[in-house]
């Protein structure tokens, strides 16, 4: 497996696929599934499982973001390698649930796969790297509040998605479609609480 197929979502889908093959997968699973590979392509997995309709399991949302935050705050460290509490990595999931919400993500993937490639570099480097990185930490903190309206944590989900990709293929595109994502929905609700 080369490095250039790690910025493959597909890759990254066929991995959740794998580690969801029994009744059941957790994330000590996942995690085994990748190894100790960089932290960011994690965080994008969790987040395509939010995305799909597996957020609507009660408490995967809350559990997301958890896992979200721990991984955003580790690499804004400068970690490289992926550590969890043991609760969580113990958290399991539907392995069925799991293959479904992979399916549903696999044309979307895809099409991102063809279109994605490194451009607009300095948006995921040196100090806007960072920047990219604490939206991926600060958004999810919305997350358990707002976990009992449907598929709400999908939309947050979407924009750490875009961040991330971006930083993983170096797509600087992405990172900003991710900025105006966040412009948008933060717009949108400011005009329906006013």
């Amino acid at each position: 497996m080369s490095d250039e197929d790690d910025k493959k979502l597909t890759h990254l889908l066929d991995g959740v696929e794998h580690a969801a093959r029994n009744k059941t997968v957790s994330i000590a699973d996942l995690l085994d599934e990748f190894g100790d590979r960089a932290i960011t392509p994690f965080i994008l997995i969790v987040c395509l499982l939010l995305i799909s309709p597996v957020s609507g399991i009660p408490g995967v949302p809350t559990v997301g973001a958890v896992v979200i935050v721990i991984l955003a705050a580790q690499a804004l460290a400068g970690r490289e390698q992926l550590w969890l509490p043991q609760k969580i990595l113990n958290a399991k999931l539907s392995a069925s649930k799991v293959r479904k919400g992979v399916d549903w993500m696999r044309k979307p993937c895809a099409w991102v796969d063809r279109h994605s490639h490194p451009r607009l570099r300095l948006l995921t480097k040196g100090p806007l790297r960072w920047l990219a990185l604490v939206m991926c930490l600060v958004i999810p903190l919305t997350w358990p509040l707002l976990e009992l309206l449907p598929f709400f944590t999908s939309i947050g989900a979407g924009m750490v998605s875009l961040l991330s990709l971006g930083l993983i293929t170096r797509d600087g595109l992405y990172v900003l479609a991710g900025y105006v994502f966040i412009g948008l929905s933060g717009t949108g609700a400011l005009a329906f609480l006013i």
